[in-house]
């Protein structure tokens, strides 16, 4: 006896059957599928030579990742001159030793770093919904304490430079970078009456560094004179739409600058999304804006380890003179 479906039915199948495969590439396949993307921004002074950061953002680490801590540990061969993290390392309460096993290479460099909610509280389930909805006053539910105390003396001990609303000044490859950074946004940490102020004017490049990008900040930051603004938190969107992009960004930074580069202010709110250099005169000669760079970061939470269209990612950002 042979059973003939409905159009109905079989749309209905169908579309069933398209999202399975699309659940199953995003959680067996993508989450994993780690990538380095290369951006060069022209934001020193003319004639400078080029110098190399590392970005590195919302690993979310949980014990016997293996395949991510090593790909970590191998971009320490890419020997970049400086390396940023933006925060949100760890993801479980016995995450520390894997932590500092991935970035145990890298510590060995010159670095500065700030913190993430998922550096403070571990993960709680969430109903993934409401992710996709307007941020609302309800008030956020915090998972346990997690050891941000140890990671952070670690990660001081090694000598990478707390930025935690706080300012700095170092010495990379015989430039002068300024830089000034805050506590999580997401959290209402940030603090930027502590670091507020012009940065030293003999520097050759002044760089905030936030975890989430909420606008409040990369704007105090724009007035005080900082020129490269790093970032993380967004996730890319985590869950993103091909040829369209993300739909999200759990921050008040609009969806077309979930990730990559960007000016901040944006003329037309959108991030570069290709490997580059910016060459179109006047935009690049404008001392009235900064250049942003989101990290769509390496992680997930454990809750929601998916990702769709939106490929986990560190940044290899070349640092090269003005136009």
């Amino acid at each position: 006896m042979s059973v003939r479906l409905s159009p109905i039915s079989g749309t209905a199948i169908g579309l069933g059957a398209v999202a399975a495969g699309g659940l199953a590439y995003a959680a067996g396949y993508e989450v994993r599928a780690f990538t380095l993307r290369r951006f060069t921004i022209p934001v020193l002074p003319a004639g400078s030579a080029s110098l190399r950061v590392l970005h590195l953002s919302d690993l979310h680490l949980t014990p016997g990742q293996r395949k991510k801590v090593q790909w970590v540990r191998a971009l320490a061969d890419l020997e970049p001159d400086l390396v940023v993290n933006t925060g949100d390392n760890m993801a479980h309460p016995d995450a520390v030793p894997t932590v500092l096993d991935a970035y145990e290479p890298l510590l060995r460099l010159p670095g500065v770093f700030v913190f993430g909610s998922n550096d403070y509280y571990a993960p709680t389930p969430k109903n993934p919904a409401r992710y996709l909805l307007p941020t609302d006053e309800t008030p956020r539910v915090q998972g346990i304490e997690l050891p941000w105390k140890e990671l952070r003396d670690e990660l001081r001990s090694a000598g990478w430079v707390d930025l935690t609303n706080a300012r700095a000044t170092l010495q990379v490859d015989g430039r002068t970078l300024a830089f000034a950074g805050v506590d999580d946004p997401h959290l209402e940490l940030d603090e930027y009456g502590a670091v507020r102020g012009r940065p030293d004017p003999s520097a050759d490049l002044a760089v905030g560094i936030t975890h989430a990008p909420y606008r409040r900040v990369l704007d105090s930051m724009l007035h005080d004179g900082y020129r490269l603004l790093l970032a993380g938190h967004t996730h890319g969107g985590q869950l993103c739409i091909p040829g369209w992009g993300a739909l999200v960004t759990n921050c008040d930074l609009e969806p077309a600058r979930a990730k990559g580069v960007s000016r901040h202010p944006s003329p037309n709110g959108k991030a570069l999304r290709r490997d580059m250099i910016w060459r179109e005169g006047p935009v690049g000669d404008d001392d009235d804006a900064a250049w942003l760079h989101v990290s769509a970061g390496l992680g997930t939470s454990p809750y929601a380890p998916v990702r769709f269209a939106c490929r986990p990612e560190a940044s290899l950002l070349t640092l090269v003179g003005r136009h």
